[in-house]
Parts: C-alpha cells; structure tokens; sequence
C-alpha cells in the first residue's frame, strides 16, 4: 500500500486547477495517444524513480508540476524505495489517472481520515481513506 496525507493531495489538486486556470487546461497523462481522457481536474499517480502523486494542469515553459512522494515510496528518504515501488506500483514505469471530484468525494466521506492510502491489485487499484494517530 501506498499513502499519502490528505492535506497533500488537496494541495496536488488545487495545484493542478491554478496551473489549468493559467495555461488554458489540463494535459493528458498519455502524451496525446489517448485524446480527452484525463484532460479533466485531477491529480497523476506516477511510478518511476520512486512512486508519487502529481498535478495535472498545463505549465507554462519550463514549469514544474507540484509532485508528492508516497510515505513509503521516496528515494529521498527511503532507501528500499525500488523494491517498494515493484511490490506496489509494477517494475515498470506508468501513469493512473485519478478525477479530482471522485478525490474530493471520497474525502469529505471521511472527514477524520489524514491519510489516502493506494493499494494495486492485478487489475485494478483500490482507494481508501484511514486516520493515522
């Protein structure tokens, strides 16, 4: 399982509205190959040199998107971060698109959780909320 504090992935995705609200939308997590889908608010879940949540709103030149390492998953602080990332994200590298106003929903469903946690199942992803003491 991955986890993430919610106070960061509402940040992630007000982070992602302001730069849509700026350049004109949101850009799509599969570099054009899948028109429409994910051009929405929302936030990335990339896996790659560690796993991480990002925004998703378009940048201007050389602009950098707000990215929020899992608890578990961070080189910066965890030197078992590549075994982490294969055991709960794949051995390869990928992008899951997650809609902001299901984020959002989940949430406010929870208002005493501090944590969205991320399990990855072989076919699916699971999403849950939990109040870490």
């Amino acid at each position: 399982m991955l986890s993430f504090p919610i106070e960061k992935v509402r940040e992630v995705i007000a982070r992602g509205r302001e730069d849509a609200a700026a350049k004109g939308g949101f850009r799509n997590p599969w570099y054009g190959m899948r028109p429409g889908e994910g051009e929405q608010p929302g936030l990335w879940l990339v896996g790659d040199h560690g796993v991480y949540i990002m925004s998703n709103g378009k940048l201007p030149e050389g602009g950098r998107p707000l990215v929020v390492y899992a608890e578990e998953c961070d080189p910066t602080s965890n030197d078992d971060w590549f075994h982490i990332k294969r055991q709960t994200f794949g051995g390869d590298d990928g992008i899951e698109f997650f809609d902001a106003d299901h984020l959002e929903a989940l949430i406010a469903a929870s208002p005493a959780a501090t944590h969205l946690f991320i399990a990855s199942h072989e076919e699916t992803m699971e999403l849950s909320m939990v109040t870490r003491v």
